[in-house]
């Protein structure tokens, strides 16, 4: 027999409160030490062992090495009921001249997922005092997921072709293992600059997108003495480019298209014809219908290039993110938490159809299960900009781990009613195995021989 006594729920959170607050230091700590030690995508190593002890050290034994850096650890708190998930992100993205840049690899966290660990941490330690396992019913499961930021694409194809990797980002490879499987519901909380927003934003989504690893392929020759004998790779690109940019003004407003990229290889020497020029690039839109649409006419350019140059044409078209959905029952509780912990004045509300034009692959998993995704005005400067710090800590952190556990607190009390309800009256777009399968059939591998 238990020899805690069983308190209400708002004894309950504010248990919670105290264990978070009590604990409020080595969590933004945690936050500025992964800060000071960015890591891109699929090579957080040191991330990920600096969230593993602070999970362990929290009463949480996560497994790691799940989509290779990632990680999950659960709480079960007895009884009959769903699990939910607490995600943090542990990558940072390429922003070169930001202050804490890593100057080998460019990484820095100008994307705020610092911040998203140390509030995971901070939801798992309030989350694991006696009095939460003596009155709520189910798991509570954190998990640390790898390369959302969908950069070095060369690279994690290289790592799927080694057979290390199936899926791309973070949240879609955990999704393909089953990470996910015996999770019901999640959500995680983002960092945001904007000064017109208040504390906590909920609501909104987030644009589709396609992957673009393309290679241009012409023949190296002396650039000065015999052009002729070559052909130019890097022209072949340049053309496919301006091609690109003459089908902005088809692009149709409502669908919130972005076409963008780089050229990460460019030739060799300025000496030589380039023989080699690879791109990558990326095509958003509301829908993947609207992105499908404008990617098949993207591709065309590709090849319009090519077949300009004589060039030959290697096209992998890669399945990136799917449309965010917030589900409004989670964000119903979450926000009656935010206001009642911070103020009326403390939430806006977007309407579902608001967005900002990004992408993420917690869009992939709120098609599978009910998700969450609101966002903390905690930072200041342009995000992925060499200017984007978070400007207040306590907020990004804390109060972000408050919020999420208490919105557990409500979901797993009495029974776990509030989210066998959600969960009961949710209905996904996608199983995992239909989300699985539809995925590896939108990869696709183009050849063209453009003489």
């Amino acid at each position: 027999m238990s020899t805690v006594n069983r308190l209400n729920k708002t004894q309950v959170k504010a248990a919670v409160r105290k264990a978070i607050e009590h604990s409020a230091d080595e969590l933004i700590k945690l936050a500025r030490d992964v800060y000071e030690h960015p890591e891109p995508g699929f090579t957080e190593e040191r991330t990920a062992q600096v969230v593993a002890k602070a999970l362990t050290a929290a009463g949480v034994n996560p497994e790691t090495g799940i989509a290779i850096t990632g990680m999950k650890g659960v709480r079960d708190f007895g009884g009959d009921g769903p699990t939910v998930g607490i995600i943090g992100e542990l990558d940072a993205v390429k922003a070169p001249g930001h202050p804490a840049a890593d100057m080998t690899s460019g990484a820095a966290h100008a994307c705020g997922h610092h911040s998203q660990l140390g509030a995971m941490v901070g939801a798992a330690i309030g989350l694991g005092i006696p009095e939460v396992a003596e009155s709520l019913s189910g798991r509570a499961a954190f998990i640390a997921t790898p390369a959302e930021e969908f950069i070095d694409v060369e690279m994690r194809w290289g790592l799927r072709e080694a057979g290390h990797l199936g899926f791309l980002s973070g949240k879609q490879e955990m999704i393909r293992l089953g990470t996910f499987d015996d999770v019901d519901m999640a959500m995680m909380i983002h960092t945001s600059s904007s000064k017109a927003q208040r504390r906590f934003i909920v609501g909104g989504t987030s644009n589709a997108h396609v992957v673009h690893y393309v290679r241009f392929l012409g023949k190296a020759a002396h650039a000065g003495g015999a052009p002729h004998q070559g052909v130019n790779a890097l022209q072949a690109a340049m053309l496919a480019l301006s091609s690109i940019n003459t089908q902005r003004e088809t692009f149709e407003a409502e669908n919130q298209t972005r076409v963008h990229g780089i050229i990460t290889r460019g030739g060799v020497a300025t000496n030589a014809v380039p023989a080699e020029v690879v791109y990558e690039g990326r095509v958003r839109g509301r829908t993947m219908e609207a992105v499908d649409k404008v990617s098949a006419r993207i591709e065309d350019c590709y090849r319009a290039g090519a077949l300009a140059m004589g060039a030959d044409l290697e096209i992998v078209a890669i399945p990136g993110y799917l449309p965010l959905e917030n589900n409004p029952d989670m964000a119903r509780v979450f926000s009656a938490n935010v206001t009642a912990e911070f103020g009326a004045d403390s939430l806006m509300v977007q309407a579902d159809d608001v967005n900002a034009g990004g992408s993420t692959d917690m869009g992939d998993l709120s098609q599978i299960m009910p998700a969450l995704h609101p966002y903390v005005a905690a930072a200041d400067g342009a995000g992925h900009g060499i200017d984007y710090v978070i400007a207040d800590y306590r907020r990004a952190v804390v109060d972000s781990a408050v919020s999420m556990a208490l919105t557990v607190v409500d979901l797993l009390s009495d029974g776990a009613s509030e989210a066998r309800g959600i969960i009961d009256f949710h209905e996904p777009a996608l199983t995992r195995q239909s989300y699985v399968d539809s995925q590896t059939t939108r990869l696709r591998k183009i050849s063209y021989h453009g003489e």
